[in-house]
C-alpha cells in the first residue's frame, strides 16, 4: 500500500478489530506458477499472543497456493467508499477513496483433521450464533466430518502487517464531519470509522 504516515494503523488491537468486523479475507500466494488468490472467512484466535488467524481452504486450493510452503498475504478490507469533491471547499476538486485495509503476512500452518474439524465447527458457530434457528455441525457430525475432508484448515501467525485507515485525515475537521455525515445514510460503517478516529 502507498506509504502515507498519517493513515498508518500501527496498533495490533486496531487490526484485530478490523478482522473481527470484516472476516471475509483475500488470501494471496506467490506460487511457482504465479500469483494465486482465493477468498475465505478468517477468524482471530482470541487467546493467542499477537495476531493469529484461522481459516480453511476448499480442496484443491491448498495445492494451488502451495499452502504452508511459503509466506502468504491476507488482505482484510473494511468499510470503504468514494469521496466526492462536492463535499470539499470550492476549488478543492480532487476526489479520493476512504478505506480501512490491512495486509497481513505469515506462513500458514496446516491443521490436522481433528483440529480442522474443530476450527470449522467454531467458524460455523461464530456465524450462526445470532441467526434465528442457527445451525451447528454437531447436528450431523458424521455427515459434516465427511464434508470437512474436502477442506484444509490453517492457522497463520501474523509476523508483520501493513494497515491503513485513510479517512480524510488530510481535511479540516468541518470537512471530515461533512463527509462522515454524507456516509451516515449510504455507508454507516465508514461514517462510524471516521468518527472513531476523530474521537
Amino acid at each position: 500500500m502507498r506509504h502515507t504516515p498519517r493513515y498508518l494503523m500501527t496498533d495490533p488491537e486496531d487490526v484485530k478489530r478490523l478482522v473481527r468486523r470484516n472476516p471475509w479475507a483475500t488470501f494471496v500466494s506467490p506460487a511457482r506458477g504465479g500469483l494465486v488468490a482465493s477468498h475465505y472467512p478468517a477468524l482471530l484466535e482470541e487467546d493467542a499472543d499477537g495476531i493469529v488467524i484461522v481459516s480453511h481452504f476448499g480442496r484443491p486450493d491448498e495445492e494451488l497456493h502451495e499452502l504452508g510452503a511459503h509466506e502468504i498475504l491476507v488482505i482484510i478490507q473494511g468499510p470503504h467508499d468514494y469521496v466526492s469533491p462536492s463535499l470539499y471547499a470550492p476549488g478543492d476538486l480532487v476526489p479520493t477513496w476512504n478505506h480501512v485495509t490491512a495486509h497481513l503476512y505469515g506462513t500458514p500452518e496446516i491443521l490436522g483433521e481433528e483440529e480442522n474439524y474443530a476450527m470449522l465447527s467454531r467458524l460455523t458457530d461464530h456465524f450462526e450464533q445470532h441467526r434465528p434457528g442457527g445451525r451447528s455441525l454437531a447436528e450431523d457430525e458424521a455427515g459434516t466430518r465427511r464434508a470437512a475432508k474436502g477442506t484444509v484448515g490453517l492457522r497463520m501467525r501474523v509476523v508483520r502487517f501493513d494497515a491503513r485507515a485513510k479517512l480524510s485525515q488530510n481535511k479540516p475537521a468541518e470537512v471530515r464531519e461533512d463527509i462522515a455525515r454524507s456516509f451516515e445514510r449510504t455507508n454507516p460503517l465508514l461514517a462510524a470509522e471516521m468518527r472513531r478516529i476523530d474521537g
